[in-house]
């Protein structure tokens, strides 16, 4: 009676269908579309809030690079010192400037151009207009959201540019 009753057990377990390769094919079908429907998905999302791009064009970048090297040099042969003080307001931040050279005199007749520029979102960059406060003294407001930012500097006389600089701030 014992032997009987495993006989009858493969019975119980199998379906009344049996596989078909029709119905392999479909069932194959159906999960790989279900991947490939979910990774759509997915990667849209992820191109969609941050695309990962840091330059337009890196072959533009690579050429960029001989010249940028060289305006580096001749920015470190000058020696100023560039004083930037970001300070949190109500609606954002204001950002005061000093531009003094080698031997700490205020540098008259330069245009001044700042930036905040959000990590990791482009979009959300912000220009800072600035204001002159007399030989090298500048001021400007940003509404600005809390966190970290890089704050470029640049100034320039006559369409030269002769100073720039990156750094990171962090806003309450």
């Amino acid at each position: 009676m014992r032997d009987r009753d495993l006989d009858a057990e493969p019975d119980r377990l199998r379906s009344g269908r049996p596989w078909t390769g029709r119905m392999v094919l479909f069932t194959l079908l159906g999960f790989f579309g279900l991947v490939f429907a979910a990774n759509g998905v997915l990667v849209h999302e992820a191109l969609s809030t941050l695309t990962g791009v840091d330059t337009d064009s890196a072959y533009q970048a690579g050429r960029r690079y001989e010249r940028e090297v060289a305006h580096a040099k001749a920015q470190d042969a000058r020696q100023w010192r560039v004083d930037a003080k970001v300070t949190p307001t109500a609606d954002g931040a204001r950002l005061d400037i000093t531009a003094r050279d080698a031997a700490g005199r205020l540098l008259p007749g330069l245009d001044a151009s700042a930036l905040f520029e959000r990590p990791t979102d482009r979009r959300l960059d912000q220009d800072v207009s600035l204001a002159a406060d007399g030989a090298g003294r500048f001021h400007g407001d940003a509404a600005l959201a809390a966190g970290q930012w890089d704050l470029v500097i640049e100034f320039s006389r006559q369409g030269e540019q002769l100073f720039r600089s990156r750094n990171r701030v962090m806003l309450p």
